[in-house]
């Protein structure tokens, strides 16, 4: 398997097994693994992922749910708290200072004036934070992911929302749980993330059918790797973005069926006929995944899950492939219609006739720190989030002794009649 590189910035994503042990390379007497220079192999215990600091942090972004007042106050304490007893450098996004309830809050006014803010699209974060602190539900974990397009600072986010998969930490006792992490007491859990890139065909191609034939194929990206101008990209944006849970192509507003064809390694494995297709990680897996009836994998599991919404067929189950292929994603072209795709529930947009989605496991993995640890945060989660495996308890043979000892026929007849 040969290594890839994409842009300068992903480099041997085919060939690496991100976040699980290395095999022993060889089998037997004689049997070993070919060697290939171009594979990366990443030799790392789970357990083992605990965080360290090589420099005290300094700067830290707070990440507010948007819109609920049962926030604020918890939001003024920790911000507060941390400028005022940790001196740190607080950075907000300016959208938050325009709630108006905030804005009565006089703890908060002191303290307005010492935040650092910044602007969803045109502020870029990059090497500028050092930590960061999700207050609210699943979905301020999902943002701040989709804030940080390369390497992410690391996550702890505290559950104060209404789904708590990604949120392991309470608020109660927030001074003693910060000060840990600072002190670099916490064990991390590496969140793979999806690389996707749509590709698009030249505008030629999108032309009427009459025209389609005299045009060229050739396609192009407009994330900037390729020399194509701008004003084809303005024409037909293209999207290069990475994605915690998942990304979903479905029919759109069409009343026909999406008729989509998967390639693995561009090899084609089949043709999606349904609503659609889900593409997740492992995270996902508890998410959208979830409830079209996929399986749920523990985040540190290496793998790419691919679940069809609501296939026209009874045989079409979820399966769940390396993450170090690459996933193509097209439109047939005998379709009725186009397709629609989205990003962990964000930049929706029309996959048309001729272009593609490449979908990849990406090497910048979102590092959330463990309440308490990999396996009992994940297992947790799962108990408190879907109450999976919750039921009655069945009764121990002791409990019925009393019962079987009357030896009456009657007794007997009951004990018959008791579902175990």
């Amino acid at each position: 398997m040969n290594g890839k590189k994409n842009n300068g910035t992903e480099t041997d994503w085919r060939t690496r097994s991100l976040n699980a042990p290395s095999p022993v390379q060889q089998f037997g007497p004689c049997g070993r693994i070919m060697k290939n220079s171009a594979m990366v192999m990443q030799i790392q215990d789970p357990a083992s992922q605990r965080l360290t600091w090589y420099k005290p942090p300094l700067a830290v972004l707070v990440v507010k749910k948007v819109r609920d007042s049962t926030v604020l106050s918890p939001f003024v304490q920790l911000v507060e708290w941390l400028i005022q007893e940790k001196h740190m450098v607080v950075w907000v996004e300016s959208a938050v200072l325009e709630d108006p309830l905030l804005m009565q809050d006089k703890k908060f006014l002191n303290i307005k004036d010492k935040l650092v803010t910044f602007k969803d699209g045109r502020d870029d974060l990059t090497d500028r934070i050092d930590f960061i602190i999700c207050l609210g539900g699943d979905g301020t974990l999902l943002y701040a992911s989709l804030l940080f397009q390369q390497s992410v600072p690391p996550v702890m986010a505290f559950h104060l929302g209404s789904l708590g998969f990604l949120t392991p930490f309470q608020f109660q006792n927030f001074q003693e749980q910060v000060t840990n992490v600072l002190e670099g007491h916490a064990a991390l859990t590496l969140r793979s993330r999806l690389r996707c890139i749509i590709v698009r065909k030249s505008i030629k191609d999108h032309k009427s059918d009459s025209d389609r034939n005299d045009s060229s194929s050739a396609e192009y990206d407009c994330s900037g790797s390729n020399s194509i101008s701008s004003s084809n990209c303005n024409t037909l944006p293209s999207t290069n973005i990475l994605v915690l849970n998942e990304v979903v192509i479905d029919r759109g507003p069409s009343p026909y069926l999406s008729n989509i064809d998967l390639f693995l390694d561009g090899r084609h494995i089949t043709s999606v006929q349904g609503d659609g297709l889900i593409i997740s990680s492992p995270s996902g897996s508890t998410a959208y995944a979830l409830a079209a009836g996929a399986s749920m994998i523990h985040p540190s599991v290496p793998a790419i899950m691919v679940t069809p919404i609501c296939p026209h067929s009874l045989s079409f189950r979820p399966i769940v492939v390396p993450a170090g292929v690459e996933l193509k994603i097209s439109v047939s072209p005998d379709s009725r219609n186009t397709s629609w795709v989205s990003f962990d529930g964000r930049n929706r947009q029309e996959l048309l006739h001729g272009d593609s989605l490449r979908v990849t496991t990406s090497i910048y993995p979102v590092p959330s720190i463990c309440s308490q640890d990999q396996i009992s945060d994940w297992f947790d989660s799962l108990a408190e989030c879907l109450h999976w495996n919750v039921r009655k308890r069945q009764k121990c043979l002791d409990e019925l002794s009393d019962l079987t000892g009357s030896g009456s026929e009657d007794t007997l007849d009951e004990i018959d009649n008791v579902q175990i």
